[in-house]
């Protein structure tokens, strides 16, 4: 059995949607896609925007354009990082990603850029869905 880790798992939610909600909505399915592979593996999984949207909009925010946001969503993610044991990087270009990256790696944290990277994911029986 694989210790439990909490992992974050970073990658585009808002870039290159130009503000398309439905094209938010699928970054968010690719992320939380992530998700289960790493439950299943004995992890918690963690996506910043789990945490910061529901901030935003108890502050009254309608979403991620509003202004508000700017105080939310990166702060959030770097409050997780403190305590988070791994990031999960998914491929795509994303400022707030890449600066998930650069936060755990100033602070010495795990990042990995596949899901077969990541401690018992990698031993899954076969035909478990991969990403």
């Amino acid at each position: 059995m694989t210790t439990s880790l909490m992992i974050v798992i970073a990658g585009p939610y808002a870039s290159g949607t130009g503000g398309d909600p439905a094209l938010v909505r699928r970054n968010l399915d690719r992320l939380e896609e992530a998700a289960w592979p790493l439950f299943e593996a004995g992890h918690l999984p963690m996506i910043g925007e789990w945490v910061a949207l529901p901030v935003l909009a108890s502050a009254g925010a309608s979403g991620p354009d509003h202004p508000l946001a700017a105080q939310v969503m990166y702060p959030t993610a770097a409050r997780l990082l403190e305590r988070c044991d791994a990031v999960l990087r998914l491929p795509g270009e994303s400022r707030g990603a890449d600066q998930d990256v650069a936060i755990a790696r100033e602070r010495g944290i795990p990042v990995y850029t596949d899901l077969s990277e990541v401690p018992g994911v990698g031993a899954r029986p076969a035909g478990t869905v991969t990403l």
